[in-house]
């Protein structure tokens, strides 16, 4: 049996390793750890401090763990045996004192982290927001340009190092919108409307998807947010409003239909009262909604 245990334990050791050596042999990009905004940047530092300072704790008792075992096994008859030695104020001491330092560096930093990352709260910046309201289907994702007159189905253009403010809610299941190389996954929920500022500092191609399982469709529910040039923004969203499909209340009916894998979809023109209508459907009528007041932003 005490073989049969080491075996198992060697071999976990060497799947693990193997396992590690390979992802970085085949650079595998971890988005959450290859920030393309401040907002990502923050979440990164925050991750690999907490990582870090758990660390304290975690690799001594896996190395004690470890040398324990190897000391006292069953073979070492040289090992002391001491089944009455049950305190040490000094060693009590320590074990407590440093997981409840870590403890109290770690809750301040996430709290201080989690109020300047709240999702609703604007980020500082010159540049004037850009508004674009999501609307989560089955199993699709609905933006719309309120300035810009113009929606798109599973892609997302804006401007780098320009503000981003998301209104997200839902017309379907409850979903979860995420653009990992940004940051910040916020749900999105039918009947309320959510808020999500990010920022983009370089012109890039990110992945976008539902983090939360909503369906038979979930896996397909993915969408292509693109930054580019404020001159680049403009030239695509003047493009974009040449079209002539228009998203009114029919063809939304017919979008909203459960489909999944959709390809990029555009319209040149789109009711900018549909977001409204798509919240309210499932809320008290007459119940204003902040997002649709273009003066706030």
């Amino acid at each position: 049996m005490k073989n049969k245990l080491t075996f198992i334990f060697v071999i976990a050791i060497i799947i693990a390793l193997w396992a590690v050596l390979f992802i970085l042999s085949q650079g595998v990009d971890v988005s959450v750890l290859n920030p393309k905004g401040w907002v990502a940047l923050q979440e990164k530092n925050l991750i690999i401090t907490a990582v870090l300072l758990m660390s304290i704790v975690v690799v001594p008792v896996y190395i004690l763990t470890f040398l324990i075992a190897w000391k006292y096994r069953a073979s070492n008859a040289s090992a002391v045996y001491d089944p009455d030695h049950d305190h040490d104020l000094r060693v009590e001491i320590f074990w407590w004192a440093v997981p409840i330092t870590i403890i109290l560096i770690l809750g301040t930093i996430t709290w201080k982290t989690t109020h300047e990352l709240d999702p609703f709260r604007h980020l500082d910046s010159n540049a004037r927001p850009l508004t674009v309201y999501v609307v989560a289907l089955n199993w699709k994702w609905l933006f719309i340009y309120p300035e810009q007159g113009i929606a798109t189905v599973n892609f997302v253009e804006f401007p780098e190092n320009r503000p981003i403010d998301f209104w997200i809610t839902a017309d379907t299941p409850m979903n979860s919108f995420w653009i990992p190389s940004l940051g910040s996954q916020i749900y999105a929920m039918a009947g309320m409307t959510t808020q999500l500022h990010l920022i983009a500092d370089q012109v890039g191609t990110f992945n976008g998807l539902s983090a939360n399982f909503s369906g038979e469709g979930f896996s397909g529910m993915k969408f292509v947010a693109q930054s580019v040039s404020q001159s680049d923004f403009d030239q695509w969203v003047h493009s974009v409003q040449e079209l002539p499909t228009i998203l009114d209340a029919d063809e939304y009916v017919r979008l909203a239909a459960p489909s999944s894998n959709v390809p990029t979809m555009y319209f040149g023109s789109a009711d900018m009262g549909l977001y409204n209508t798509v919240v309210l459907k499932y809320m008290t009528p007459n119940v204003s909604i902040p997002a649709m007041d273009h003066d706030a932003h």
